[in-house]
């Protein structure tokens, strides 16, 4: 299997600094490293462009910056026609990236949640009444504003209809153009513990350690992903990361799904720990 990572922008024969440690563990480890241009992804019509460094025939994974799911079908059909087929199809990769495409399987151990389809304020009005009462947390499905809590993320009471609506607004502009699909509203829940992000191959739990924002934040050793694993591995997925953490009542409850190639590694994590469970569980 072939890794694909950015290429640095200005010395675009390295790769990307953020990924630089786990293209040199793929490379000490016997597996082809390649070079993407991230930017060139980004672009309408930039895919063709983005792989030319890409010369080697195999499967590949990608470990890179996250990219939009119409921008990574644009990848992968670049890389077909180079030879080279992504381990996780566009279909796929949809499903893990995007929260309407992986709620329904785990709506048990996860925050209620709703949606619209697009941004207009009769949508987000009904989905704001569909979900009910009380305080809620705002995304799109791929990402919140998390570090604009009061502003842009956390909506105390639902019942204020333009409260509500101001927050959808400040989310708005905040996002611009990186906006996707339309907006989430999630039930509000208390947590007690930071969370702990779990790495899958193909429905199997391969890791288990700290999330990017609390890197130093150690999952405790009793920690145990198997409550949610059936409903995980349903999701049928080639790679995916699982965020947990666990609410103030004591009940364990999962927090995010996303595609583990545009997953973050904290820094806590040796690059050669996730490029081990991508060679070994993609192997034929």
């Amino acid at each position: 299997m072939m890794l694909l990572v950015p290429a640095d922008v200005l010395r675009p024969r390295r790769a990307d600094e953020h990924f630089a440690a786990e293209a040199d563990a793929a490379r000490a480890a016997g597996m082809e490293v390649a070079l993407v241009d991230h930017d060139a992804l980004t672009r309408p019509g930039g895919a063709e462009e983005a792989v030319r460094a890409v010369r080697t025939s195999d499967t590949a994974c990608y470990r890179g910056w996250m990219l939009r799911s119409e921008q990574y079908a644009a990848f992968a059909a670049a890389l077909r026609r180079r030879g080279v087929t992504l381990r996780t199809s566009p279909e796929q990769y949809r499903r893990a990236h995007e929260l309407p495409g992986w709620y329904s399987s785990v709506a048990d151990v996860t925050p209620r949640s709703v949606w619209t389809v697009g941004d207009d304020r009769a949508g987000f009005d009904r989905a704001r009444e569909e979900l009910g009462s009380g305080p809620a947390v705002l995304r799109d499905y791929t990402k919140s504003m998390k570090h604009y809590w009061n502003e842009a993320a956390f909506i105390p009471e639902l019942d204020d209809a333009d409260s509500a609506w101001g927050v959808a607004q400040r989310f708005r502009e905040l996002r611009g153009e990186d906006m996707t699909g339309g907006f989430v509203l999630r039930r509000f829940e208390r947590f007690s513990s930071a969370e702990v992000r779990t790495w899958w191959v193909d429905g199997i739990c391969t890791v288990i350690g700290p999330h990017p924002d609390t890197p130093q934040d150690l999952p405790a050793t009793d920690f145990d992903p198997a409550p949610a694993g059936q409903l995980i591995a349903n999701l049928r997925l080639p790679f995916l990361t699982a965020d947990f953490a666990l609410r103030e009542d004591g009940v364990r409850r999962l927090i995010e799904i996303g595609d583990g190639q545009v997953s973050d590694r904290p820094k806590s994590i040796p690059p050669e720990t996730v490029i081990t469970v991508l060679r070994e569980g993609f192997r034929d």
